[in-house]
């Protein structure tokens, strides 16, 4: 057993590498679309999540959720459900 406390909180990062809420701590991608619930994905984009957007997680809660994402020069804490309707586009160089 892991001792990470995520560990089997994402499964789906096997299927969906590319999402937002499979990123580790220190990770770093471009936004490249925003996609869930119609509200939902309105409201991320509303706060900054546009595609084009470079993001990094910046440190994940204790049991995994939420997770605190660096954008635009602010820290936003979202949801790793929500999290993973967020595809990006992975930064070279970056975990």
């Amino acid at each position: 057993m892991s001792t990470e406390p995520t560990a089997g909180l994402h499964a789906h990062c096997a299927e969906k590498p590319g999402c937002l809420g499979c990123l580790p701590p220190g990770g770093a991608g471009v936004v490249l679309r925003v996609s869930g619930e119609r509200h939902v994905a309105r409201r991320l984009m509303e706060m900054g999540l546009l595609p084009g957007t470079p993001v990094s997680v910046a440190r994940i809660a204790p049991l995994g959720d939420p997770l605190e994402l660096r954008l635009r020069g602010y820290a936003l804490s979202i949801r790793r459900q929500e999290a993973a309707g967020i595809e990006i586009e992975l930064v070279p160089g970056r975990p």
